[in-house]
């Protein structure tokens, strides 16, 4: 496995739920922090939520701060994005990636999964 594999994109109503799941391609020195990223049609690719393997919490945009939770199984090496009181904005494709520190920076993250489609329907 060379990149990371996301999963768990739908459509859902506005208020609903969702959870994605992040296979990263590899925890290792190089990738020790798991981010998710999102890009909405005719927009930037923007920062979701990180977590770092090594412990602690994770981090969040302001616009998902209190709605979405981001957490990792080390055994299983999977990263979860807890999606709840989802909305229309939220809309986009959820990419997960792999980087070397803690940061909300796309450029700083090296490793990119293909993307999942979450759609919000209002």
């Amino acid at each position: 496995q060379v990149q990371p594999v996301e999963s768990g994109g739908g459509l859902v109503q506005a208020g609903g739920s969702l959870r994605l799941s992040c296979a990263p391609s590899q925890v290792t020195f190089s990738s020790r922090v798991t981010a998710w990223f999102r890009q909405a049609p005719g927009k930037e690719r923007e920062f979701v939520a990180g977590i770092n393997w090594s412990g602690g919490s994770g981090w969040y945009a302001d616009s998902v701060m209190g709605r979405f939770t981001i957490s990792r199984d080390n055994a299983k090496k999977l990263v979860y994005l807890q999606m709840n009181s989802l909305e229309p904005e939220d809309t986009g494709v959820y990419y997960c990636a792999g980087g070397a520190f803690q940061s909300r920076e796309k450029d700083h993250y090296a490793e990119w999964g293909q993307g999942t489609q979450v759609t919000v329907s209002s």
